[in-house]
């Protein structure tokens, strides 16, 4: 049997540890379909929309730790699938995107849905690979894998000409490149560790970069035997465990005032592993834009990111969990033990006393923080936690007390549409762990179709649709920017009941429309069940976010 450019791909993401490939079928690349299908090592995920399977390919390697891939056709299909490879390049999230092409003859002429995908995807990818004859596909794949994980991570496309997927291939499947892992070096090393040991109040914060479950627990030894208090930046709340007692609060959109004055007093910041964007940094204004206003330590693993926004005390272009490891290594010697004790302690406090549900009850609907709290007493250690963007997530991120062993996926950049797609992969990689899903009903309503592959595939997460009616986010923001007008045509929705939406799909249908029936619904939500639940909220429009009213 002769071994086509299709079947070499095949064998080449099976060797890279490939599980799933998320895609919508196309004519474009049904060689490799075939391939796949023949090879029976990668599972084929048949989505609904190339948004859905791009944010579900992000939410796949991240619980795998490795490159998502999904795979889609020329043209619309890829235009569909923009927003992933955005979300990817945004959050520093590896994501590998096979892409159809016309046949290589064809190209140049504007054939039907051509397109330059070199030029298409400049801004939002590593890199984009041409596969043009069959010498060169097994190399391409095992490059966008190397590509994709290096430095700073990202999307990398792969582009499929169709002619050449069935032609034969030449030479073996790619081998699995080692990733290249650099360390501080001795001197930046020692330069760390003197500051941290001379600071009295420094802050850790904890990023994208210390994204596996050991570097995780590696940063929670890190704390405790440097006695460091850690945030955890935005929507990456549980890389620490928020019951620890150096755990410092969430750094991100809308930090509590309270907490955020308190961290500001800090003499040392130390951003590990987090790129630094700008609701990480309050817009730039924390740490300052272009230099800081404390001493600031950058640990990003990419040099061409370190000073490129901030001028930093120290850079360390490294690995973060390499840096972790070694400090974990070496001996502690805090200059003001008893100083430092005190400081983790108040921002600990602090923190505790945000998270403290003090909720209100409101008229016109339900105050969505009774739900999530709701909710938080059933979660298991393992649960998986996925949100859409949204003004409703503002009370998952203050109310959950999120632990070390569960995980949280959404889009970082603040895509809408990430929620559903995204509870769809965590219920895929492990059909037996409980993932909740939240979402608004705008989100709901851009990806929720995918709430279908949920009951192709025969797995059961559980979607809490919190339903005000409208683009709740910008209706604040409009207010706000422009006093005295409502603007309600322009962010007013009109919403299906979505648990009888549910229950079209096979799903089962519960809604909350009152204070009174959280308790219950919610522990009927939670049982266990072999069909996707929606939960229905009718969330207060008034009740803005987690902390203010809209009339605030």
């Amino acid at each position: 049997m002769t071994i086509t450019v299709s079947d070499q791909i095949t064998a080449s993401l099976a060797e890279h540890g490939v599980k799933r490939v998320f895609f919508v079928p196309g004519e474009s690349f049904l060689g490799v379909t075939d391939a796949l299908l023949r090879g029976a090592r990668v599972q084929l995920i048949v989505c609904r929309h190339e948004s859905g399977a791009g944010y579900m390919a992000i939410a796949d390697g991240v619980l795998n730790d490795m490159p998502g891939v999904c795979m889609v056709s020329r043209g619309p299909g890829l235009s569909n699938a923009m927003i992933a490879l955005h979300t990817a390049h945004q959050d520093a999230t590896p994501l590998v995107v096979l892409v159809g092409q016309v046949d290589t003859k064809e190209m140049g002429r504007m054939a039907l849905q051509e397109q330059n995908y070199s030029k298409i995807l400049a801004d939002v990818t590593k890199g984009v690979i041409e596969v043009n004859n069959p010498s060169n596909a097994a190399e391409a794949i095992g490059r966008a894998f190397h590509l994709a994980r290096s430095g700073t991570p990202g999307a990398v496309a792969v582009v499929l000409p169709e002619d050449v997927l069935t032609l034969p291939a030449e030479g073996a499947a790619a081998p699995v490149r080692p990733r290249p892992l650099s360390g501080p070096g001795q001197a930046g090393l020692a330069q760390l560790k003197a500051m941290i040991e001379a600071a009295e109040r420094p802050v850790l914060y904890v990023g994208s970069a210390i994204g596996n479950a050991a570097a995780r627990e590696a940063v929670h030894a890190l704390a405790e035997k440097f006695c460091l208090p850690v945030c955890t930046t935005n929507r990456r709340p549980h890389f620490f465990d928020s019951a620890h007692p150096h755990y410092a609060g969430y750094i991100g959109i809308r930090t509590p005032p309270a907490l955020l004055d308190e961290i500001k007093r800090c003499d040392l910041l130390i951003a590990l592993g987090e790129r630094l964007t700008d609701p990480v940094s309050q817009s730039y204004t924390f740490p300052m834009q272009p230099v800081p206003q404390v001493p600031l330590v950058h640990v990003w693993p990419d040099a061409q990111e370190i000073g490129r926004v901030w001028v930093p005390a120290l850079g360390l272009a490294c690995d973060p969990a390499t840096l972790v490891e070694e400090l974990n290594q070496s001996d502690a010697s805090i200059k003001s033990p008893d100083a430092r004790k005190a400081w983790v302690a108040h921002l600990h406090a602090l923190q505790e006393k945000v998270a403290t549900p003090q909720w209100e009850g409101v008229e016109d609907g339900v105050n969505f923080a009774a739900v999530v709290c709701e909710i938080n007493k059933h979660l298991r250690d393992d649960a998986a936690i996925t949100s859409d963007a949204g003004n409703f997530s503002t009370f998952i991120h203050r109310y959950t007390r999120f632990r070390k062993s569960q995980v949280f996926l959404s889009s970082v950049v603040g895509a809408m549409g990430s929620g559903v797609p995204m509870a769809v992969a965590a219920a895929l990689a492990d059909p037996k762990r409980q993932v909740i899903g939240y979402v608004g009903d705008g989100g709901a309503m851009m990806t929720g179709n995918e709430l279908a592959t949920a009951r192709l595939y025969s797995v059961a997460p559980v979607l809490v649709v919190a339903d005000n009616h409208a683009y709740g986010t910008i209706a604040m923001h409009q207010r706000a920017r422009y006093p005295g007008n409502e603007f309600r045509p322009a962010t007013e929705l009109f919403s299906p009941d979505f648990a009888a939406w549910g229950r079209s799909f096979g799903a089962r249908g519960i809604s909350i429309a009152s204070h009174d029936e959280i308790a219950a619904k919610i522990a009927e939500a939670l049982l266990p069940s072999d069909v996707p639940t929606i939960v229905h909220v009718r969330t207060s429009p008034t009740q803005a976010t987690a902390w203010k009213r809209l009339a605030q």
